[in-house]
């Protein structure tokens, strides 16, 4: 039988460095994102509307490298001549902690910051109320209440991410 490689090949270190390098592109421009919130938030109007976009715009890009990260992670283990399983401990547990990742992605960070960016924009299209604040500044607080908590979540699967990756539980 044909080994596919080995730890120690050129062909699984050359995997090995795309894995490391979309994940720190991908993660690297997602993992900021409360920094770029807490900017917007200092900057009324245009100004704060134009950090919220660009943060937005910049996080769908790191999505399509964040998205290699198990790619790269898969080719590993199939070009690791049976050094690392699927049913390996480390493998499987950042596998689903992915899948975990990509649902709260989905379902809360991206649908709430699109959110948050057209509230903005219909905030600055329509006069403000008279005597109160605009109708669109309580959900666009809520919407960034759930954004720090899907933010903070996912920093701390990065956290477990390196963990796994460097400890390899289960080997």
């Amino acid at each position: 039988m044909l080994a596919l490689g080995g730890t120690d090949t050129g062909i699984y270190k050359f995997f090995l460095v795309c894995h490391i390098l979309v994940a720190i592109v991908g993660l690297g421009s997602v993992m900021l994102g409360g920094i770029y919130a807490s900017q917007a938030q200092k900057r009324q109007g245009p100004p704060g509307r134009a950090v919220s976009e660009a943060n937005f715009f910049v996080a769908n890009i790191g999505e399509y490298f964040i998205y290699l990260i198990p790619v790269f992670g898969i080719l590993l283990v199939v070009f690791s001549n049976k050094a690392w399983k699927f049913s390996t401990g480390f493998v499987w547990m950042a596998l689903v902690l992915f899948a975990l990742a990509m649902a709260i992605s989905h379902m809360v960070m991206i649908p709430s910051h699109r959110k948050i960016n057209a509230l903005l924009l219909e905030m600055e299209q329509s006069p403000p109320p008279a005597g109160g604040p605009p109708p669109q500044v309580a959900p666009i607080q809520a919407l960034g209440k759930r954004l720090a908590v899907g933010g903070a979540t996912l920093n701390i699967f990065v956290v477990l991410f390196l963990i796994l990756m460097v400890w390899k539980p289960g080997t």
